[in-house]
Order: C-alpha cells, then structure tokens, then sequence
C-alpha cells in the first residue's frame, strides 16, 4: 500500500518499468506560453518533468506556479523546492499549497548558491539542509507531524520524494554516503547529475549496488545533449562536479553539425548505460534550454514511447 499520493512517476516505478522524465525551466518572466509549449512537445514521450527552482540562483517563475501550468496541459510534473531560499516556515507552506494544487511529486535540493546567479548579494537562508528538507518531508507525510513536531491534523501532504547524487564530485566514495544518507531520510527516487563518464559512473553504480542502495530508491541517470564544442568546453572546465572526456568535447568541435552530433552522442550515452550499467530504474533527460531534443533522443535511445 503507498503511503504516499500514488502519482504516476511512483506507479510506473514501482510497477518495475524504467522511467523516463525530463526538466523543463520556468521563463524570467510571468507568460506560461512557452513552457506549455514544452509541454505539448515532451507529452507521450516523458513520464514526469521536473520544473526547476531558481536553477543557478536566476530568479524566475516559481516552481510551483509553473509545475501547475504543465500539469493542466496534460503532464505530470515533479516541483523542485530547495533550501537556499526558504526557511523551515515557507518551505512548509510551499508544501502543503503544492499538494493542494495536486502536485504529488518533489525533488528536494540545496540549491545553487546565490553568488552563482543575478542576485550574488542577496542573502541565503539554508536554514536546514537537503537531507533534513527529505527527512522532515518524509515525517509530515508519514508520521501526519509538521517540522516543529505539532501534528497534522488531517489532509497531509503525501508527496512522492526525491533527491539528487552527484557521482562525479569528490571524494568519490564520499558520494555513495551521501546518497545513502538521502535514502536514509526517505528519498525514493534518485535522479544523477549529467553523466558523461561512463568508466567513472560504472564504478558509482557498482558501489550502489554492492550495498543494495538500488533496491532501496529508484536510481534515474541523468544525460545531458550538449550543442557544441564550445558548450562541453565550458561543461568541462568551469562546472564544477562535472567531467566531460575529451574525445567528447573533439567530436562536438569537429562535428560538421554540432547540434545533430549532440543528440547522438546523448543517444550512445543512454543504450550504453542501459546495455552495461546495473541497478538503474530509468533515465533523466536534462536538454538544458533545448526541450525540443527530447522526443528524438526518447526515439533515436529506444525507449519505449510514454502513455
């Protein structure tokens, strides 16, 4: 029996069948026509997208209002809610009026730092981290308690919950701890950052699987289509936590269409994880400013086309 609201991205998890979602960014500014737009184009093709919050500290439209606006176009949405910005009291509020719009899946995260973004001396709040935003997430859906321990008295939020890993930041073994922890809290799905070292991401995923963290959440890799050579130069040299093989960025540059080689190369990426890499329940496509990409990588990867 699921404790939580039953949102498709948790059926279709549970169910055994790998999921596809994807992610879709809010506008810097108040018209919801272009992502409704996105929407139209990734429907039949994702299971969920995530809508990002503030991603690289930007301001734009919230999560929330955005993640509405997808979901009545036809597309289950997974809102983001990060720490940066919200104290315990916001955050809470945030939750229980995404759940009332029918939001039943949240991605919680730290958030990029604020000196990364066009507000570098607004003031950060962080006044708990990401594994404990999980774990007291966790706790109002499980256990009916707000943070401070007060109950909820009826009509809890009963979100699905999920986090983010990062394999390729240091120390590496580090990383397959923090996951654990995040799981540890009450995270159910588990979506990576872009991958591109696939030696690198094998050895993440074998550590997973020794410890049986696969068979705890539901790990989605994460894939990002670069457009050029110079976009994986930047991707690799001032991302951090990032690691871009060169032979990648060579054949970006090279690439008579750089764009057409991209979605290649993004294509490879995911039959190669899905032919050699255990322990995964599915794919994150982040086709990061390029949402029109999706179908044809969705196509091109063989991943069966959505319901």
């Amino acid at each position: 029996m699921l404790k939580s609201g039953g949102s498709n991205l948790e059926k279709i998890l549970r169910s055994g069948l790998h999921a596809v979602t994807a992610e879709i960014g809010p506008p810097k500014h108040s018209s919801p026509e272009k992502i409704i737009g996105h929407t139209d184009m990734l429907r039949g093709y994702v299971d969920a997208a995530n809508i990002t919050d503030c991603q690289s500290a930007v301001v734009r439209m919230s999560s929330i209002s955005a993640a509405l606006h997808i979901q009545n176009s036809g597309l289950e949405s997974v809102i983001q809610i990060t720490c940066r910005d919200r104290n315990r009291i916001a955050i809470q509020s945030d939750l229980l009026g995404a759940y009332s719009l029918g939001l039943k899946n949240v991605l919680c995260l730290s958030g990029d730092h604020q000196v990364f973004g066009n507000h570098p001396t607004a003031k950060n709040v962080y006044d708990i981290d990401s594994v404990q935003l999980i774990q007291l997430t966790r706790r109002m859906r499980d256990e009916k308690l707000f943070f401070s321990g007060e109950p909820i008295k009826e009509h809890e939020p009963r979100f699905f919950i999920g986090a983010v890993a990062n394999p390729f930041a240091d120390p590496f073994e580090y990383q397959v701890d923090r996951l654990e922890k995040k799981i540890n809290a009450g995270a159910e799905f588990i979506q990576t950052q872009c991958i591109y070292d696939m030696e690198r991401f094998a050895r993440f995923m074998e550590l997973c699987v020794e410890r049986g963290i696969h068979e705890r959440a539901y790990i989605l890799a994460g894939v990002t289509p670069l457009k050029s050579g110079r976009a994986a130069r930047f991707m690799q040299t001032c991302v951090p936590g990032i690691t871009v093989p060169e032979d990648i960025v060579r054949r970006l540059t090279d690439a008579p269409d750089p764009k057409a080689e991209g979605i290649s190369i993004c294509k490879e990426q995911i039959r190669f994880i899905s032919e050699n890499i255990k322990g995964l329940s599915g794919f994150h496509i982040m086709a990061i400013s390029w949402e029109e990409a999706v179908p044809e990588i969705v196509k091109g990867a063989g991943l069966c086309r959505r319901q």
